[in-house]
């Protein structure tokens, strides 16, 4: 992450009239795109690519995660989003228990899993909204019995 905008901040203090924010830039970039989600309080939302355009979801439409080749696909029923993240980071910005590591490079919605199929050596089949077959790694497997039993 760690990102940073070399940017001129002007900050000025008004007495009367509507408070605003005004935002120059020559290019789009996940950094921009954060600053303006704080300022519409885009709680909630994830903002990424697609089709070389700027898109924003909301997070509970995430059906699961994947790294690719050190890059962050977020998938929706509707898109794919390249996302400026890791899946680390995901999970530590959004500390949302709905998210579930599953693998080493994928993470799941839970609340968009329809069902489950336990296989051989210990893992579990998700299956996603829209029929995508996840497949919950045996490192992570018990990890999830434990989260769907209520006892994370």
């Amino acid at each position: 992450m760690g990102e940073r905008l070399d940017l001129k901040l002007d900050i000025e203090k008004i007495t009367e009239g509507q408070e605003s924010v005004t935002i120059r830039y020559r290019d789009d970039n996940p950094l921009l795109n954060r600053v303006v989600g704080i300022l519409r309080d885009d709680k909630g939302k994830i903002w990424g690519k697609s089709d070389d355009r700027s898109l924003c979801v909301n997070i509970d439409e995430i059906l699961y995660l994947e790294s690719v080749e050190d890059k962050v696909f977020a998938y929706t029923e509707d898109n794919v989003l390249k996302i400026d993240s890791t899946l680390n980071s995901f999970m530590i910005e959004t500390s949302d228990e709905t998210f579930f590591r599953c693998s080493k490079s994928m993470i799941i919605n839970v609340n968009r899993v329809v069902s489950l199929k336990s296989l051989s050596s210990n893992r579990i089949d998700a299956i996603m909204q829209g029929g995508e077959h996840i497949i919950i790694s045996r490192r992570y497997a018990s990890e999830f019995r434990r989260l769907l039993k209520g006892a994370r």
